[in-house]
């Protein structure tokens, strides 16, 4: 029979004995664990578990496990790492600390010397755990607890070789330089590249956002007749991230994710948070927002837009200043017209040019991987690839740029160039003629009927440029960093390959690869696998334990969101669900990548292929997909060769 409560199925005890084996100096016998690899973590009991291979015990690691009244049970973990997060330690580390092993041997003989009754079995995927914080145990310093002073003992040991507990792989799954796909792609079968010019063929510092935000913040001031004591704010780079969404009339920024759900904790009024409890008031007692308040196609709906460009973070830091003035001033204002006014400095930013002479005054200032634009530009042409650049920016500033990055010959290398093209509309609206430009940059007046190469075209649109050209279909890749006005067109109503930049995919990926973020997020999946498995046990001690463990995985979650931005998380994630933000970047591009320079660790025939993504019900394979699939981003050592 079934146990009635998760504490009787806990001080169920295990078959077999405990201890150092004499012959072999390894920890007890194998703990079924199944699918889940929790991290040695501080607020949790260890055991260790042995992986058997052919010629004997191979390896060690950590779990949390505990049995008994305050008993610990020992177990092994596999090596190399075949879990994510999950810790071995090499058989010669362990017998490198002789003397407490020696301590922990015997704590473990004296700890064997206890009763011991069965535990049931739940499958290869069951897993009985508790925290040290709650579990009685703690509280009888007796005899039991002498096997959690052993491996505490054993935790102390092998901190002295603490690098050694993940593999260096395991640090390193993930590559920062990689090109990751959403759809299975072929360059052997593109023959067309085509380009955006901001941030995708020109990578710019950060250092372009204080600017933006400094020059805004007086346009305000002075010719909007703002405040004066807004000038005392700065530019923070680390408040927003890409992909908000601003419900203009609650003036609230917030993350959202993939199912229309605010991620409790990342609203903001003002450069203050907004409890969670008024979140869901103001949302008629809920997180959702419905579909016809949410952004549009386009990230703009009636109420609600998403800052979707790189060029929105000193536009999102903006609002929040002027709001937060506003709001520690107890002055009235109209929630629309400050964003509107907001929205039109940031703008007038652009269109008075402010930001062009910035970087064309200092272009070693603010253009970044100038030299390795040129030779993905070069690679693809040595090998027949045809180019074409659109783009909103001016000529003038295109022409200053490329120069600096490419040379004077630049307009060489590409086919078409189209200049101030007006996207998104440039891919929808077949009213706009094609202009050529001479070097001056005047217009013609003559029809266009070819689009020569070396020469300059302004505004047109896509039907006439396909009419033109004939680049239709799969053969044609373009990339760009906006995933609405660059991509979505492209992707769903002319079928071509689009590839995402997003510079943010650097620095993430760099985070992921810790330590501290991979022991975070594995023990967070051990924790929701042991919520789920033991909610069924309902008395009041049952509760008790799982009221600690849900406590504990929420504090993991905040950690784990604190490590890429303390407000807002990371732009990929909110907590488990996807950003509303990676809805729209697999809906709408077929790769993405940090720069265009991935593409220099790529053969031009490379294929891409996306990793099957388990869903929900094939869980059951999803350690084999890890298993099988960790090492799938290749490493830029192993593909220096391909430059």
């Amino acid at each position: 029979m079934a146990p009635t409560s998760l504490m009787a199925a806990i001080e169920r005890s295990w078959p077999g004995r405990w201890g150092l084996d004499s012959e072999t100096s390894e920890f007890g016998r194998l703990v079924q664990v199944g699918g889940i690899s929790p991290h040695l973590a501080p607020c949790t009991t260890t055991a260790l578990w042995k992986k058997l291979g052919p010629s004997g015990p191979q390896s060690y690691g950590f779990l949390s496990l505990e049995a008994g009244s305050g008993g610990q049970a020992c177990g092994l973990l596999p090596h190399p790492a075949l879990f994510l997060g999950g810790l071995s330690i090499p058989r010669n580390i362990l017998k490198g600390r002789g003397e407490s092993l020696d301590l922990a041997r015997t704590q473990c003989q004296e700890g064997a010397a206890q009763p011991s009754r069965p535990l049931p079995s739940w499958g290869t995927t069951g897993l009985c755990a508790e925290s040290h914080r709650w579990h009685p145990g703690t509280q009888d310093r007796g005899k039991g607890h002498l096997r959690s002073s052993c491996i505490r003992e054993l935790m102390s040991a092998v901190s002295h070789v603490h690098p050694d507990l993940l593999p260096p792989e395991v640090c390193s799954l993930l590559n920062p330089a990689a090109i990751y796909a959403n759809n299975e792609i072929s360059l052997r079968d593109v023959e067309v590249y085509g380009f955006d010019y901001d941030y995708t063929l020109a990578q710019y510092a950060d250092t372009l956002h204080p600017e933006i935000f400094t020059a805004a913040r007086d346009i305000l001031i002075e010719h909007y007749k703002y405040p004066e004591g807004i000038r005392k704010y700065d530019y923070n780079p680390s408040f927003a991230i890409r992909g908000l969404h601003y419900d203009i009339q609650k003036s609230l920024l917030m993350k959202i994710d993939a199912f229309h759900y605010v991620q409790l904790g990342t609203a903001y009024r003002g450069l203050q948070p907004v409890p969670d409890e008024e979140v869901i008031d103001l949302y008629g007692g809920t997180q959702h927002i419905p579909l016809y308040q949410m952004s549009g196609f386009y990230g703009k709906g009636p109420s609600i837009k998403q800052f979707m460009d790189i060029f929105s973070l000193p536009e999102m830091a903006l609002l929040s200043c002027v709001v937060d003035h506003f709001l520690g001033h107890g002055l009235e204002f109209d929630q629309a017209h400050l964003y509107k006014d907001v929205t039109d400095a940031i703008r007038d930013v652009h269109v008075k040019g402010l930001m062009y002479q910035w970087i064309e005054r200092d272009m070693e200032k603010y253009i970044l991987r100038g030299d390795e634009t040129f030779a993905v530009l070069s690679r693809l042409v040595a090998h027949g690839k045809q180019l074409f650049l659109i783009t909103n920016s001016p000529f003038s500033f295109v022409d200053k740029g490329m120069r600096h990055m490419v040379g004077a010959d630049w307009r060489q290398l590409f086919d078409v160039v189209i200049v101030q093209a007006d996207k998104p509309s440039f891919f929808t609206d077949r009213r706009k003629p094609f202009r050529k430009l001479d070097e001056k940059g005047s217009l013609h007046w003559d029809r266009i009927t070819r689009l020569e190469k070396g020469k300059i075209y302004r505004q047109g649109n896509l039907f006439d440029f396909l009419r033109l050209t004939e680049w239709r279909g799969p053969r044609v890749l373009y990339f760009g960093d906006h995933l609405y006005s660059d991509l979505a067109d492209l992707m769903l109503r002319h079928g071509w390959r689009t590839g995402a930049i997003i510079p943010e995919l650097e620095r993430e990926i760099r985070i992921i690869n810790t330590e501290q973020y991979m022991h975070s997020l594995t023990w967070q999946q051990a924790l929701t696998g042991l919520l789920e498995r033991m909610q069924t046990y309902q008395d009041a001690e049952s509760r008790q334990v799982l009221a600690a463990w849900m406590k504990e995985r929420q504090e993991l979650r905040c950690i784990t969101k604190a490590l890429f931005n303390a407000q807002f998380g990371s732009i990929f994630r909110t907590f488990h669900n996807p950003t509303y933000f990676s809805r729209r970047l697999v809906r709408f591009s077929d790769l993405y990548m940090a720069s265009l320079s991935c593409l220099l660790n790529y053969r031009v025939d490379f294929t891409f292929y996306p990793r099957r993504t388990p869903l929900q019900h094939e869980a059951p394979l999803w350690m084999d997909q890890l298993c099988t699939g960790c090492m799938k981003t290749p490493f830029l050592g192993d593909m220096a060769h391909i430059r």
